[in-house]
């Protein structure tokens, strides 16, 4: 880290990590179940460190804290983490303010199979062993297949461009949205569809910590594997003929960027659903904080990335006993961020601020 050798930059960032662990306990505060706030404190600490003594307190408490509350939370950070990476990644890639990590169409993708496997019967078609995976299977192969189709049709007719990557991904998000559609349409169910509605908006909601190992081991690996690519994407973010000049294979590149971010994001989709928003907005709020060197941009946005789905998951925890979806929350929260953002004079996509 090396050219984070601005103090402030790296204060920053510490700043962030503080918050984003401050807030993954927090978090472990809110649900359905009141727990006193140094309970909670306690469990986090006598868990993760062997810090304290936590025998006084009731089994039941500590479950609730620990096998409950602290995976959603650790999900959530992880959650936001990743799809925050996989947007700054994605705008660098195609050049494009606007992009976010579906823009390849892995949320079509991921719907058309989810809606499938909930419509027509994941038991059906994965039998009784895999019923329970049905879901998520499906998502996450509708998620790696609309994802090669997207690979292979922007590579047809030539080199891969940024331009030809994102009509790929606008296509096939039509035609994953046409058939989703069509079958809703021939299989009417009202139970089917109030899952599929739900699936669709996101939750955080999981079964334990071998859910939370399911997104954490793909994000790690690729935050790794970002981190030393932090050159190649600011030499994206100056144009194909610049980049090039600089000796960067944007074609070899590019085709490795869209296997990881697609194999990351589909993880992401098959445990949590379809969370939009964060993977758009938070890289602008990252070049706000810290300008477009990606060797600034990249942890920063990250972390900023994780506080923000965190607090997203508080508040769609907060206003009713029943939980709201926390895609409504994310995109509630998202469009007036991302307006203020646009029409901030200081602000630039592109460049070396």
């Amino acid at each position: 880290m090396k050219k984070l050798g601005n103090i402030s930059t790296a204060g920053l960032i510490i700043l962030l990590f503080v918050i984003a662990i401050t807030v993954m306990i927090l978090s472990s505060f809110i649900g359905v179940v009141e727990i006193p706030f140094d309970s909670v404190i306690r469990i986090w600490m006598n868990k993760l460190f062997g810090i304290g003594d936590i025998s006084d307190l009731r089994q039941a408490t500590i479950a609730i804290v620990w096998e409950l509350y602290a995976p959603r939370a650790i999900m959530g950070l992880v959650v936001g983490a990743s799809l925050a990476l996989v947007g700054v990644v994605m705008q660098a890639m195609v050049q494009n303010p606007l992009a976010d990590p579906y823009i390849l169409g892995i949320s079509s993708g991921a719907s058309l199979g989810a809606t499938f496997a909930i419509l027509i019967g994941a038991t059906v078609l994965t039998g009784t062993f895999m019923s329970d995976w049905g879901v998520e299977m499906f998502a996450f192969a509708g998620a790696i297949g609309t994802s090669a189709f997207v690979f292979t049709l922007s590579s047809f007719g030539g080199r891969m461009t940024a331009t030809k990557l994102v009509l790929s991904g606008v296509i096939v998000s039509s035609i994953c949205g046409a058939f989703s559609n069509l079958i809703v349409y021939l299989v009417p169910s009202a139970t089917g569809i109030r899952s599929i509605t739900f699936w669709l908006m996101g939750s955080l909601s999981v079964q334990g910590f071998d859910s939370v190992l399911t997104v954490i081991i793909p994000f790690l690996i690729c935050l790794v594997f970002f981190l030393t690519q932090l050159r190649s994407l600011n030499a994206m973010m100056l144009g194909d003929e610049t980049a090039t000049t600089l000796g960067v294979d944007l074609n070899r590149l590019r085709k490795i960027y869209i296997v990881l971010t697609s194999l990351l994001i589909a993880f992401v989709v098959c445990k949590c659903g379809i969370i939009g928003f964060v993977g758009l907005i938070i890289p602008h709020i990252g070049r706000a904080l810290v300008g477009t060197n990606h060797w600034k941009l990249v942890p920063v946005t990250v972390l900023v990335g994780a506080i923000f789905m965190l607090i997203a998951d508080m508040v769609a925890r907060s206003f009713t006993t029943s939980e709201i979806p926390i895609g409504i929350i994310t995109a509630i929260c998202g469009a007036p961020v991302f307006a203020y953002i646009m029409i901030k004079k200081s602000y630039g996509f592109g460049g070396s601020n």
